[in-house]
C-alpha cells in the first residue's frame, strides 16, 4: 500500500469547507468568520513552514539544530499556556509558571524515550525526536493551561475562605489543598478521555497517519499506545507542576495569600 499523493486541488476541495463553515458563521451572526478563516491561513502556512524545517533538519541531522528547535517549540508553548489563562500572573512569572512546567516533563520524558525505549541510531533523529516532543507539548499544553486557570480563578473567588483557613493557623498548602486538588483533576480529565475513548470513539492521530502511510496496523497501535501513555504521563506532571508551582506562588514566605500577583 502506498500513500496517496495530495495535490493542491484536493486541498483546495478540503479548503471548500472551511470557506462554507464561515459562509454559514457569517449568515447567522455568530462573529467567527473572520477568526476561522484566520486560523486557516496560519494552519496552511505554520505547518507549510514546518514541513519545511523538518525537511531540511532530517537531510542534515545535528543535535544543535534539533535542540534549538525543540527549545522554540518550548518557548511557543509555554506562551500559549500564558495566554489560556484570564487570571495570569503579573510579569515574568505570567510566562515562567506554565514554561517550567511545561519544559521540565517533556524533555525529561524525550529523554527517557529516545534513550531507552526506542534507541533509534543516531538517539537524536529527527523523524523520532521532533514528532514525539511536539505530540508531547501539544497535548501537555492544554492540560497545564486548565490547571493554571482553573487554580487561579477558583482562589480569586474563595479568597475570603482561604484567608480564614490561614486565619485558623493552617499552612498555605493546607489552605489550598482543596482548590489544587480540583485543579489537578480539571488538567489530567482531557487526557483521561482521550485515553477512554481511544480505538472506540476515535482512531488517534499517530496510528491513523501510520495506517495511511501503509504500516501494519499491529505495529501502528504498538506505537499508538507508547504515545498515549508518553503523553498522558507528561500532561499529568506538567498539569501537576504547573498547579503546585502556581499555587506557591500565590503566597509569599510568610504564607501570606498574595492575590495582588495575579492580573485582575
Amino acid at each position: 500500500m502506498h500513500l496517496i499523493a495530495l495535490t493542491p486541488f484536493e486541498l483546495g476541495l478540503a479548503a471548500l469547507l472551511i470557506l462554507a463553515l464561515a459562509g454559514l458563521s457569517l449568515a447567522l451572526s455568530l462573529g467567527l468568520s473572520k477568526t476561522l478563516l484566520i486560523a486557516a491561513v496560519r494552519t496552511t502556512l505554520q505547518l507549510w513552514l514546518v514541513g519545511l524545517v523538518l525537511k531540511t533538519l532530517f537531510a542534515y541531522a545535528s543535535p544543535l539544530w534539533i535542540g534549538l528547535l525543540a527549545a522554540f517549540m518550548l518557548l511557543v508553548a509555554g506562551r500559549e499556556v500564558m495566554a489560556r489563562q484570564q487570571r495570569r500572573f503579573r510579569g515574568g512569572w505570567g510566562y515562567g509558571v506554565g514554561a517550567i512546567a511545561l519544559t521540565v516533563p517533556s524533555l525529561s520524558i524525550i529523554l527517557l524515550t529516545l534513550l531507552v525505549i526506542l534507541r533509534p541510531e543516531p538517539w537524536y533523529a529527527p523523524q523520532y525526536a521532533i514528532p514525539l516532543l511536539g505530540m508531547l507539548i501539544g497535548n501537555s499544553m492544554t492540560g497545564a493551561a486548565i490547571g493554571l486557570d482553573r487554580l487561579t480563578q477558583t482562589a480569586w473567588r474563595q479568597r475570603a475562605a482561604i484567608e480564614a483557613r490561614l486565619m485558623l493557623g493552617q499552612r498555605w498548602d493546607e489552605a489550598m489543598s482543596d482548590i489544587r486538588r480540583e485543579s489537578a483533576r480539571a488538567g489530567l480529565i482531557p487526557i483521561i478521555n482521550s485515553m477512554a475513548a481511544a480505538g472506540v470513539v476515535s482512531l488517534p492521530g499517530m496510528m491513523t497517519g501510520q495506517i495511511l502511510a501503509g504500516a501494519p496496523p499491529t505495529e501502528a497501535v504498538r506505537y499508538q499506545i507508547l504515545i498515549m501513555f508518553l503523553i498522558a504521563a507528561n500532561t499529568g506532571f506538567a498539569a501537576l507542576g504547573g498547579v503546585w508551582f502556581g499555587s506557591r506562588r500565590l503566597f509569599d514566605e510568610r504564607e501570606r495569600l498574595r492575590l495582588d500577583r495575579l492580573k485582575s
